[in-house]
């Protein structure tokens, strides 16, 4: 199965340590967070990856190659300008025959991809996306979801009076269908949280949302990738591990 690992961020959020080192190349135990999430893919059957590059893209390019090593395919997109998470989609759309995961890589998480990709299987929904519970939804998305799975709203970056009950939040996990691609709009950048899945709503076209089992922990600024290292280093958090399957 394919799979669109964005990894193209700027870095700008992480400060001076984003200067140095890309998003996807934060340590944690010695290998990158890339690494972690290359091994979470391919234990739930995501062997085929698009990894789209800009920020310190060699840095990225030299460490995994064609992904002989790690028992994956890896093709790169490199971007001359920040595309958002929808463009570089839309740039490498030949790419995509059947349905594909879109994974944020600058998330480091150990859910279970496989029943995420089994229910967007019966969901007939353009994209079925995969969500979290959190305290604070102020940095991601936030869901309304029915009793069906069928998403009813959905807010980019809430503010606290755009906050509703029952939320759930946006993990940057989605099970794409390639006729999603048609739908997203010819401008730059255009991101599927701020652009593409409100307009998708608002044509009611159908989306549903998936709860994930696992963890989710964000590394894009200095404290979050702080306290994520801690959780690691504690054993608050497994990380995923090469070759073994859930």
């Amino acid at each position: 199965m394919k799979a669109m690992i964005l990894a193209a961020g700027s870095s700008s959020r992480l400060g001076h340590l984003g200067q140095r080192v890309a998003k996807p190349m934060l340590p944690f135990l010695e290998k990158p967070l890339l690494e972690y999430v290359i091994y979470l893919l391919s234990q739930h059957g995501f062997n085929d990856l698009m990894i789209n590059l800009f920020h310190l893209a060699d840095s990225i390019k030299n460490h995994f190659g064609n992904g002989e090593p790690w028992k994956v395919n890896i093709t790169y997109s490199l971007e001359t300008q920040l595309l958002g998470t929808a463009g570089a989609v839309t740039a490498v759309a030949e790419y995509f025959d059947k349905p594909f995961l879109v994974y944020y890589g600058d998330n480091l998480t150990n859910v279970n991809l496989s029943d995420l990709w089994e229910s967007h299987q019966s969901s007939k929904a353009l994209a079925t996306i995969g969500l979290i519970r959190m305290s604070d939804p102020s940095t991601r998305g936030i869901v309304d979801l029915n009793k069906n799975g069928k998403i009813n709203r959905f807010i980019e970056k809430p503010n606290k009076d755009q906050v509703f009950d029952d939320y759930w939040v946006n993990s940057g996990c989605y099970i794409v269908e390639p006729e999603l691609i048609n739908h997203i709009p010819q401008t730059v950048p255009v991101d599927f949280s701020r652009d593409v899945f409100p307009l998708l709503l608002a044509n009611k076209q159908v989306l549903r949302g998936h709860p994930l089992q696992g963890q989710l922990l964000s590394t894009d600024t200095p404290q979050r990738y702080k306290k994520a290292l801690s959780s690691v280093i504690d054993g608050s958090f497994i990380l995923p591990q090469k070759g073994e399957l859930r």
